[in-house]
């Protein structure tokens, strides 16, 4: 029987992993935590480690969890910046999910933006209190706005087909381009002056770390509105606190937060968040933030059970994991058939 250190367990993992693990040969212990240096020990006689994106799987933790046994660590989620890949290459192989629901982030993006535009969230709140004013509350039609998708891997792609059903002018940016998309791709600049809303829904590299920063919202229209679903780095808080504050962005929604890793899926509500730009940006009234939850239905839970739970049963089996991913991924081009190392 394999045996899994699953990390930073939340009650909706549970419910997905325990249902399918009965087709696999597979005993899963779960630990509350989040994995990092001072948790990784508990990994101690684990063949197999399950992590979440805000882990911190640094070259201390990688040797920690060598040392320990694990031989794979199972990421159940499509980011993994948070990983020290040149520390695992040789002794941990890494399989990740690339791709759970994306429809879910999709969807969740455009729910983010019909909330800022129309301050549902405000209504909400409102009418609990009996307040009915209108006072505050207008919006703007989403119908012939221009929308800039940046990125149009899978995520990009669904939710451009959904700002089609909204009547939108749609402009892309992405270093590979999709003709079949029926959309213009233009370079970044271009986006960032002819855009009255701007979603992102790239990976984070180096080279997209802050992509929105003091330069280029300085580039935007007046009054622009920014949706991130993607990851908090592409963004530069200060900037855009800055930015929101001068009334260049007229609105923003995040699900996503570049120093949330000790704070998104954790109940703070009785502690003081020493985060002052977080803190900043939540008081705004033009500002939407949701706590990392775009993935989270139902049919993106199933699906990252099933993927991690399959790409376990491979390494186990001793089969080429088909969502295995090294540091060299990105330039060896993978040969067929072979694993990593």
């Amino acid at each position: 029987m394999t045996r899994i250190a699953f990390f930073d367990t939340k009650p909706y993992d549970k419910t997905w992993f325990d249902a399918l693990c009965v087709d696999y040969d597979i005993q899963i212990t779960y630990f509350e935590p989040k994995l990092n240096q001072n948790t990784a020990l508990l990994a101690k006689g684990f063949e197999v480690v399950c992590a979440f994106v805000n882990d911190h799987i640094t070259e201390e933790v990688l040797d920690q969890l060598y040392d320990g046994g694990v031989r794979l660590l199972a990421m159940r989620c499509a980011g993994y910046n948070n990983i020290d890949f040149k520390a695992a290459i040789g002794k941990i192989h890494i399989v990740r999910v690339p791709a759970y629901s994306p429809y879910a982030v999709a969807e969740h993006a455009l729910a983010l933006l019909l909330s800022v535009v129309r301050h549902t969230h405000h209504s909400y709140v409102r009418t609990r209190e009996f307040n009915f004013s209108l006072n505050g509350l207008v919006g703007f039609d989403l119908h012939e706005k221009t929308i800039a998708v940046v990125g149009t891997g899978k995520i990009g792609k669904v939710f451009i087909h959904i700002c089609k059903g909204f009547g939108m002018k749609i402009l892309a940016f992405d270093p590979y381009p999709d003709p079949s998309l029926g959309v213009e791709y233009c370079s970044f600049e271009e986006i960032c002056k002819r855009a009255d809303i701007i979603s992102l829904h790239c990976p984070l590299t180096p080279e997209s770390e802050h992509l929105i920063n003091k330069k280029t919202i300085g580039m935007m229209k007046q009054g622009v509105v920014l949706i991130n679903t993607s990851r908090g780095g592409l963004v530069d808080s200060q900037a855009l606190l800055e930015g929101i504050r001068s009334k260049k962005i007229g609105s923003a929604a995040l699900d996503v937060y570049e120093e949330e890793g000790e704070l998104f899926y954790e109940d703070r509500s009785n502690t003081i968040l020493e985060d002052d730009v977080l803190m900043l940006l939540i008081s705004m009234p033009n500002v939407l933030v949701t706590s990392h939850q775009a993935f989270l239905t139902q049919e993106a839970l199933q699906n990252i059970a099933k993927t991690t739970l399959g790409s376990i049963n491979e390494y186990v089996k001793g089969d080429v994991m088909t969502h295995e991913i090294c540091y060299q991924c990105a330039t060896c081009h993978k040969v067929p058939n072979q694993r990593c190392f």
